[in-house]
């Protein structure tokens, strides 16, 4: 069993927002790889799927961001999930908008819900960091994670999920870097090789 956890806050204010870009990635997962219902679990919303011939635990935890290690951690005691087969899938302010890098380990770069995973699971598990561009100015950031993303930015928002769900078997599988590659070539394809206006700061 692995599990692919989303990171976001829940209900419909934030539906929207760039900090819940990591719900709408395995909200796509799961739609594309025929996951089950979701239904409440580990203090937050739960649903199976077999990918790449692999069971995997779909979680979005309904914690808020700033208590996500809660939902996780019960969740890999349920199933004895180690570490390594944990992957969290988060927005990232230090990648332009559309960029999408793998990252086991390291630091979580001030993101509050990678600090509660870390705090109560460990440091060790795998982050598909999905890139949302930084606003420029540190005292932005608070204010543009918690909006929406504009109607511009939805078309790299939808396709930067679906190519994560197209290529979710090989995460599966553990090979992350040819993960990343996947949905490079996808994203480079759909023509959102540069998106304006964001540097790439990582």
């Amino acid at each position: 069993m692995l599990l692919f956890v989303g990171l976001g806050n829940p209900g419909a204010r934030y539906a929207g927002n760039r900090h819940n870009i990591g719900f709408m990635a395995v909200d796509e997962i799961a739609r594309v790889h025929r996951a089950g219902p979701w239904r409440r679990r580990f203090q937050g919303e739960a649903t199976e799927a077999t990918i790449g011939g692999e069971r995997v635990l779909l979680l979005r935890p309904e914690t808020f961001m700033n208590e996500s290690g809660r939902s996780v951690a019960e969740a890999m005691r349920f199933f004895k999930i180690p570490l390594a087969d944990v992957v969290v899938f988060h927005d990232e302010l230090d990648l332009p908008p559309a960029k999408l890098r793998m990252k086991a380990g390291g630091g979580n770069a001030g993101h509050n819900g990678l600090r509660s995973i870390t705090a109560q699971c460990g440091n060790d598990y795998r982050r598909a960091r999905m890139g949302i561009g930084h606003p420029g100015d540190k005292t932005l950031v608070h204010p543009y994670v918690l909006s929406d993303f504009a109607k511009s930015e939805q078309p790299w928002v939808e396709d930067l999920c679906r190519a994560c769900a197209d290529a979710a078997e090989l995460l599966a599988r553990g090979e992350d870097a040819s993960f990343q590659n996947k949905v490079h070539l996808a994203m480079e394809g759909r023509g959102w090789g540069e998106v304006k206006g964001v540097k790439d700061r990582a």
